[in-house]
């Protein structure tokens, strides 16, 4: 049997990888406007950091998300609503914050023996046309209302928020 080799010269495939990853970090949203991406990341993962913690922030108007804290992967996942039978993602929950512009502070029990839970906390940030949505979930999670609590001071420290 004869070794067989890539014909590709390896910088090519280096090229290739390097373009891979430039076209998702485009795709990634990165913070909104006139806000330093490293400040809110801080603010945040003081607040209610956690590797269950998915915080995302869209513009009011359009819905579209201009800042998501944490993985894609970690904030695609169903939790129970809380709020109503079955499950939802936490895009569902900030689709609907951009429609009704409502605060939400929600928490259950993500195990029948209560020994996981989910906050969940949506809302207008102030002083802005910008609306989050956060949801937390594990064996150590903050109730939705501390959630809101906590973020809004996050939005706060991170200059997202505009209080008077």
């Amino acid at each position: 049997m004869t070794p067989t080799r890539s014909r590709r010269p390896p910088e090519a495939a280096s090229a290739a990888v390097a373009l891979a990853v430039l076209a998702l970090a485009a795709c990634s949203p990165t913070a909104p406007p006139g806000v330093n991406r490293d400040d809110l990341d801080a603010a945040i993962s003081r607040a209610v950091g956690d590797p269950n913690t998915c915080v995302l922030i869209a513009d009011a108007r359009s819905g579209r998300v201009n800042y998501r804290y944490n993985t894609a992967t970690a904030c695609a996942r169903e939790w129970p609503a809380c709020d109503a039978a079955g499950a939802r993602k936490l895009k569902d929950l900030l689709d609907a914050t951009v429609k009704d512009r409502r605060p939400r502070a929600l928490s259950c029990n993500t195990m029948a023996d209560g020994s996981r839970g989910v906050g969940w906390s949506a809302g207008p940030i102030a002083g802005t046309d910008l609306v989050y949505a956060a949801m937390m979930e594990g064996d150590r999670v903050f109730p939705g209302r501390m959630m809101s609590d906590r973020l809004e001071t996050a939005f706060r420290r991170a200059k997202v928020s505009k209080q008077p």
